[in-house]
């Protein structure tokens, strides 16, 4: 069968390579202190993090898949060390001091993840290989120059431009013009992640009930109720990791964020042969600097994984299973790859697939809660949720349980992101910018319309 009819967890590399047996769904009337919906990055570490406030706090995680089933498992697996989405634009959205409060927040929440993995011996892959920013003409360079040089000026001295000699030493591409490395942050299995984030969370006595789609949130007296379609569990209080999905059960929340598609493929294996032509031996994870990049990295058996961030919006915020894949962007992807290293020849990639990414305006997460307090809600990781779901996690626990905490103080805490437009102009607004910053990325200055949208701090154009 081929990958683009597959179900996700056969034609998505990381959940295809999955060995572990599944929890039970939620069947009967079930109760608990804290309801968390999602088994992803953002529900699991709200868990433990709530474990570790509380050792005797009753919590369960009702997941509508399997655990990984939405971006936690699809992603890429690269860890960054950054919160926001780059050091420029959280000076714009939030000024240079707070920008740099969330620069070192950044390294010692990737720190913290790490020793994480490391404490509880979570085997998910990890490599420490840094990260490697990419430049395709002499525009990027200018830009990976501003990069480092706003980085510098918050604290982060640890960046490195390399010239074109230098990035084309480390990966054998005759595309690249230069480069920005990172040697901080790597890459990683994401679905083995989620799988050691759970088998902790199962140890400390977390519930966990997958393959039970929440159907509603109902006030039930103090508390809620949560139902799905063969059982219903009571809380004080629900925590919603539910990310580019949260719109089901929350509607209002619609208009705070996007649900783009990214797509990405994955190779078989390497060759000797191909791996000596590509080099690539320090494997670090790899980005381009357009505004619709590409990003890669190679997996622990030394397969390509190629995916890009020219993703799709489905109007009406379209999300599930009828959009996991896109034939005229597996194409584009392979087509692109094929121009980046054509000394590698034919290369097949078997595994194929798509995940909605939870986009904000400003490319940062927001925070909130609905009925009454009775429901909090963290989302909105724009692409950056293996390291910032972590965080998020911090913040979520500390909420649920009224316990105080300096991260509240943020205005990435505090403050909304921009909204969207509703449709039809949603969907009208996304395909003109998205046609203004193609017109970017070939090399022309950006238009009107996407300088307008830097002026009023909208991150779409950015």
């Amino acid at each position: 069968m081929p990958p683009e009819t597959r179900p996700i967890e056969q034609a998505c590399y990381w959940l295809a390579a999955r060995p572990r047996s599944e929890s039970a769904p939620l069947e009967g009337r079930h109760e608990a202190g804290l309801v968390i919906v999602g088994a992803g990055f953002t529900g699991l570490w709200t868990a433990l993090h709530l474990k570790r406030l509380d050792p005797s706090a009753d919590v369960a995680i009702v997941e509508q898949g399997i655990a990984a089933y939405g971006a936690s498992g699809r992603n890429a697996g690269m860890l960054a060390e950054t919160i926001d989405h780059g050091h420029e634009l959280a000076v714009a959205h939030f000024g240079e001091e707070e920008a740099r409060r969330l620069a070192s927040l950044g390294r010692d929440n990737a720190a913290e993840l790490t020793g994480f993995l490391e404490s509880h011996t979570i085997d998910c892959d990890f490599e420490r290989t840094g990260q490697l920013h990419v430049a395709l003409h002499d525009r990027h360079l200018e830009d990976l120059r501003a990069t480092e040089e706003c980085a510098r000026g918050l604290g982060v001295t640890n960046l490195r431009l390399l010239s074109r000699e230098e990035v084309r030493a480390e990966i054998h591409c005759e595309l690249y013009q230069g480069g920005l490395f990172n040697p901080n942050g790597g890459v990683l299995d994401p679905v083995k992640l989620v799988d050691g984030l759970r088998r902790v969370a199962l140890a400390h006595g977390v519930r966990v009930f997958e393959r039970s789609q929440v159907k509603a949130i109902a006030n039930d007296g103090a508390g809620v109720v949560v139902r799905t379609k063969f059982g219903e569990l009571r809380a004080k209080r629900a925590i919603l990791g539910t990310s580019a999905y949260t719109h089901h059960l929350l509607p209002h929340l619609r208009h705070r964020f996007i649900p783009f598609y990214d797509y990405i493929v994955v190779s078989e294996p390497l060759t000797p042969a191909q791996k000596d032509a590509i080099g690539w031996k320090n494997r670090a994870g790899v980005a381009d600097v357009r505004t619709f990049f590409k990003y890669y990295r190679l997996t622990k058996d030394d397969r390509v994984l190629w995916g890009t961030s020219e993703a799709k919006y489905y109007a009406g915020n379209g999300v599930g299973p009828q959009f996991d894949h896109s034939e005229a962007q597996y194409d584009e992807l392979r087509s692109s790859f094929a121009q980046h290293f054509p000394a590698l020849g034919k290369v097949e990639f078997p595994y194929a697939w798509g995940g909605p990414i939870d986009a904000t305006t400003r490319f940062t997460p927001f925070f909130g809660s609905a009925r009454g307090g009775r429901v909090i809600y963290g989302l909105g990781y724009t692409g950056h949720g293996i390291g910032t779901t972590h965080l998020a996690g911090k913040i979520l626990a500390h909420k649920a349980l009224d316990r105080r905490s300096d991260l509240f103080d943020l205005q990435l805490v505090k403050k909304p992101p921009f909204p969207y437009p509703p449709e039809p102009l949603r969907g009208l607004a996304v395909n003109l910018v998205s046609k203004a910053l193609r017109r970017v990325d070939a090399g022309h200055k950006p238009s009107l319309l996407l300088r307008a949208l830097d002026a009023l701090g909208i991150g779409l154009s950015s």
